[in-house]
């Protein structure tokens, strides 16, 4: 168990100098943000858009099955927005039940991709729909993370191909013992979360 939380610790400290080395890019690129909007210096923005593809040459240049496809990316949108408000209520309802911290939305779904004026109308909203479906999917993840560990908090003992930030917590499978005598431990291990906020 030391061993794993002494990984759990190093992947903490590595994930927090990839946004460090990522937050000075701000000043190589010349943006600020400030609260959730970013600002591009002046002549930054009017270089942008000299250099943006128009949307008829994206449109012209683009291969006809990709084209093709858009329907079936676009379609996506209506039960991933089904997803999103089922679990949001699972949580608002649930969570308050279980005594477990809500998961915060707005940490998961980031949209600011459409303040990059070197992009056309379309690739904006593309990345609208990219950093809506790929922060939605991440925030129910931590829902069902929560959820789990509250509920289920036994390792699978088949390899996973990834693990949500909570499973690190859970109980060895087939290891009885602790099942019997941490489960009402580990179903309340929230405080990292309320440090969080």
């Amino acid at each position: 168990m030391n061993k794993i939380q002494t990984l759990v610790g190093d992947i903490k400290k590595l994930e927090k100098e990839l946004l460090d080395e990522m937050e000075k890019k701000e000043d190589e690129f010349l943006y600020k943000i400030k609260g959730k909007k970013v600002y591009f210096e002046e002549e930054t923005k009017k270089y942008h858009k000299v250099i943006a593809t128009g949307i008829s040459t994206y449109i012209l240049n683009a291969p006809l099955l990709i084209l093709l496809t858009v329907p079936i990316i676009w379609f996506c949108i209506i039960p991933s927005i089904f997803l999103d408000l089922v679990a949001s209520t699972y949580q608002f309802i649930c969570f308050k039940i279980y005594a477990i911290p809500q998961v915060k939305r707005s940490d998961y779904i980031v949209i600011d991709r459409q303040s990059l004026n070197y992009l056309n109308p379309i690739e904006k909203l593309n990345c609208v729909y990219c950093g809506y479906i790929n922060g939605m999917i991440a925030y129910v993840q931590e829902i069902a993370g929560r959820t789990e560990q509250f509920w289920c908090p036994i390792k699978h003992a088949r390899k996973l191909g990834t693990m949500h930030k909570r499973y690190h917590k859970f109980l060895d499978y087939g290891d009885h013992e602790e099942f019997k005598n941490r489960l009402a431990e580990i179903r309340r291990d929230f405080g990292d979360v309320k440090e969080e906020k």
